[in-house]
């Protein structure tokens, strides 16, 4: 994930509800109640953030997903290297990791 992209779509979202905030704060009755502007904000924030920030947000979301499926990856190249690293391992010693070496005294 970019860290760019996930820093513009936080602030276009920041954006999308101060700015309707701060012009409702102008209007006398909801300066009384400026819960009810905080409640009317964030809803044209959301509403404001669905129609226009979409392409932010996907941006957003494949680089998040990009991130977890390499760090999956990784993942799975480690598991690969240890199975081959323990077939080595059993080819060098001629047993199993787990079997003792062969006896030639036990019958």
């Amino acid at each position: 994930m970019r860290a760019r992209s996930a820093l513009v779509y936080a602030l276009l979202r920041l954006l999308a509800f101060f700015v309707p905030f701060g012009i409702m704060m102008l209007f006398p009755v909801l300066r009384e109640q400026y819960w009810l502007a905080a409640i009317f904000a964030a809803l044209i924030g959301l509403s404001l953030s669905m129609l226009f920030l979409r392409r932010p947000l996907d941006d957003v979301s494949i680089g998040m997903a990009e991130r977890r499926a390499a760090r999956r990856q990784n993942d799975s190249d480690e598991a690969v290297e240890d199975a081959f690293r323990e077939e080595n391992d059993t080819d060098a010693a001629g047993t199993t990791p787990g079997q003792p070496a062969s006896d030639d005294t036990a019958r």
